[in-house]
């Protein structure tokens, strides 16, 4: 988010930031400075190369290219520009302590910066739910992984919703009140001055999110706790049904958590079905494919969690300052603490390209595939062989 360069009370009455960043910018001299500038420019290194990579293993490998990774792919977008536009105009601001590049792109950073990074937000809590369907919802959910034109319209939606949320209030709040309160050499938002704002604003980017991506991933873990329960009973009885099964009569899909899950049939594999029974079935397969299940949600379950973990980290100590600083009008904690929070906030952007290899196998393939080509490459050799 564009950040707090400045204090103001509820009335609007104008506190010396102006002061405090001069004195600030004092500090950053000799190897301070330095140190400061290699941190940033390695940071927005990190975030450009990592976030590409994400872009580019979407592009490359068309396995990817299903509903649910477009919303990883969103999220990498956002992530990649807040590096690439964000940081590098912000460096020489804070370095230097004054803003040099006119009104115009000030207004443009401001509307760049809480878009992005109000779109990354947006991301994750779609990305949690898109999660939340694929455990609670999986025979619907398999049924749409071809409809990528949904996927596109929500893409689409997160990035309207995160403009309107900020976006018009950058531009044309100081139309509505008649003047601008922002000195020539800053460059903040004008609703610094309003804690209504800042508050219903931070209930919207932050605190709603996060109880959405919390509440999707207690339904995942219950769910897949039920099912393991659920699991346990079905093998205690499998072995009376054992004759029912070897007499044709088939087993319920009940038995199977009601989600369609992939069984073997003589010894292939066949896709989800929703029908009411499933003829025969080798119970010593189905009791197999039920740990396969459970493996892979509890997998979809803890990448969850290390998504929302990480984005309350970086995301809930800048909230929680903002609405302080709004009850006690910015008198109560010092400006470099703003400083820090809301570097925290652009660090999420470099730590999700992380994520991915991590937690999705499909993207730790792909990224094999790109930084790694020649071991994925098949020896002429070998193809001669294979067509022998």
């Amino acid at each position: 988010m564009s950040k707090e360069q400045t204090d103001s009370n509820s009335s609007g009455y104008y506190f010396d930031s102006a002061s405090t960043r001069v004195q600030s910018s004092i500090a950053f001299s000799g190897p301070v400075f330095v140190i400061l500038m290699v941190m940033m420019v390695t940071l927005v290194v990190v975030i450009v190369l990592g976030n590409a990579l994400v872009i580019l293993a979407f592009k490359v490998d068309k396995s990817l290219r299903r509903q649910c990774n477009y919303y990883f792919l969103n999220l990498a977008i956002s992530d990649f520009l807040v590096g690439a536009f964000c940081i590098p105009v912000y460096i020489p601001y804070i370095l230097t302590g004054r803003w040099t590049l006119g009104r115009g792109l000030c207004k443009l950073w401001l509307v760049m910066d809480y878009l992005l990074c109000s779109a990354s937000v947006f991301s994750i809590v779609l990305i949690s739910y898109d999660r939340f369907l694929s455990v609670t919802r999986a025979v619907s959910y398999r049924a749409r992984q071809s409809m990528t034109h949904q996927a596109i319209m929500k893409m689409i939606a997160v990035w309207v919703l995160a403009f309107v949320l900020y976006g018009p209030a950058i531009i044309f709040w100081e139309l509505a009140v008649g003047r601008s309160r922002v000195p020539k050499d800053e460059c903040f938002a004008e609703f610094y001055y309003s804690w209504y704002f800042l508050l219903s604003a931070s209930m919207l980017e932050f605190f709603s999110p996060f109880i959405s991506v919390a509440f999707f991933n207690l339904s995942i873990y219950l769910s897949i706790r039920r099912r393991r329960l659920h699991s346990r009973e079905v093998q205690l009885h499998l072995p009376t049904s054992e004759p029912a099964s070897a007499q044709g009569e088939g087993i319920p899909l009940s038995h199977n958590w009601g989600f369609g899950m992939k069984l073997a049939v003589r010894g292939s594999i066949h896709s989800q079905t929703s029908s009411p029974s499933l003829g025969k079935l080798d119970p010593s397969t189905s009791r197999a494919a039920q740990p396969n299940r459970l493996s892979r949600d509890k997998k979809i379950a803890k990448s969850l969690a290390i998504i929302v973990c990480v984005f309350a980290i970086c995301w809930a100590p800048y909230t929680l300052l903002m609405i302080i600083r709004a009850a006690c009008r910015g008198r109560c904690i010092q400006h470099h603490w703003y400083e820090v929070t809301f570097w925290l906030l652009w660090l999420n952007s470099a730590i999700n390209p992380f994520l991915y290899p991590l937690c999705h196998s499909s993207f730790r393939r792909a990224f094999s595939k790109i930084l790694c080509p020649k071991r994925h490459t098949t020896p002429p050799s070998s193809v001669l062989r294979a067509g022998q």
